[in-house]
């Protein structure tokens, strides 16, 4: 069982060491710890200070490219070099790395795909009341979009299995958190929380200005999740408000109509034809996001199997399909050795599979 420690970093030499410092050498039921530091456009040390402390496993970004950017290329690295395991931290030290082994035991026991580290925002210090508040209701609506309960939806610190990696995508440019989130709960992967108690703020964050920036892009990464996996309750739902709205101007009109008054009421007419209009809009728009989500099924599926076949794992069977028979096991030995080969790997926590250093450099238009 091989874990990858991925750690994003934009300008992290300072707390870096910290980070590094407190990741677990061993955990039961993992035979190999990897820490990979993937920086992110950093104009510091923080590379040159990762492997002066071991790290082997690097991934560079020539410029800033964004969280959810980090993120998805730190995953393509990991499962790339035969990562069963993959946990999620950050380089400012906001999270306790020694708490890895609880993130990962559901994984090992197999009552999990996701887990998530519950940072029990309700208790830290220097959240205001305001974020506080927004941080509850925001985890609520993902609960809701993903069909699970989440405490803490927006929390970075996560352990995914090499299946769930395999299933999920990250397409938004922001953050990778609460559109994961929902991919999952809507892909049927379990998802579980875990409680942690969050390390004291080392710096502002980096990844937006103010809570209103934060607010708006999560908003948009939430809305936009919610209408590719749940497009009937969406749609349905403003198809009824902008049918009641008609509904009622227009039963006024026609009421007064019969009684031989409807000539004061034309502004009825108008208003409730323009929300019938609206409502006409919603089932249109409800049956074309039905016809793209079989599309997107059909993409995701082919899009797993392609990745499957890139990082030398067999083809996932869809839910409820037994395995192969006995019989057809010789056929797929040969597509099962380069996991032989990855377990006979020597485990080292900071050093790559061949010993020597491991660096990954992605350009600003690479890999898109």
């Amino acid at each position: 069982m091989k874990l990858f420690v991925q750690i994003p970093c934009l300008d992290e030499e300072a707390t870096l060491p910290l980070v590094l410092a407190t990741i677990p050498r061993a955990l039961p039921g993992i035979d190999e710890i990897h820490v990979l530091v993937v920086d992110d456009g950093s104009t510091d040390r923080t590379v040159e200070v990762a492997r002066a402390l071991g790290v082997q496993h690097v991934v560079r970004h020539t410029s800033t490219m964004g969280l959810a950017r980090s993120f998805r290329d730190g995953v393509d690295y990991a499962l790339r070099h035969g990562a069963d395991i993959v946990v999620n931290t950050d380089g400012d030290n906001q999270y306790p790395q020694e708490r890895i082994g609880d993130l990962v035991a559901p994984l090992l026991r197999g009552e999990a795909d996701v887990v998530v580290g519950d940072r029990q925002t309700a208790t830290i210090a220097h959240f205001s009341p305001f974020k506080k508040l927004m941080q509850r209701v925001g985890s609520k609506v993902v609960s809701v979009a993903a069909g699970a309960r989440l405490p803490d939806a927006a929390s970075g610190f996560r352990a995914y299995s090499r299946r769930a990696l395999m299933r999920l995508n990250v397409l938004t440019q922001f953050s990778y958190t609460m559109e994961t989130i929902i991919q999952a709960g809507n892909k049927g992967l379990r998802i579980v929380s875990v409680p942690v108690t969050t390390n004291p703020k080392t710096r502002p964050s980096r990844l937006f200005s103010n809570i209103w920036q934060h607010m708006g892009r999560s908003a948009r990464a939430i809305a936009r999740s919610y209408v590719m996996y749940k497009p009937y309750g969406v749609f349905l739902t403003l198809g009824a408000v902008f049918g009641v709205l008609a509904l009622v101007p227009l039963v006024r009109f026609l009421v007064h109509w019969f009684q031989g008054d409807g000539d004061r009421f034309v502004q009825s007419v108008i208003f409730g034809s323009s929300m019938l209009v609206g409502a006409l809009l919603c089932l249109a728009l409800l049956i074309i996001a039905d016809l793209q989500r079989t599309n997107r099924t059909i993409a995701e599926e082919i899009l797993e199997r392609t990745k499957a076949i890139q990082y030398g794992d067999e083809p996932a069977t869809a839910p409820g399909v037994a395995a192969a028979a006995a019989s057809e096991a010789p056929a797929a030995s040969d597509g099962g050795a380069s996991g032989a080969e990855r377990g006979s790997e020597q485990a080292n926590p900071l050093v790559g599979p061949s010993g020597g250093p491991e660096d990954a450099g992605v350009g600003a238009a690479g890999r898109r």
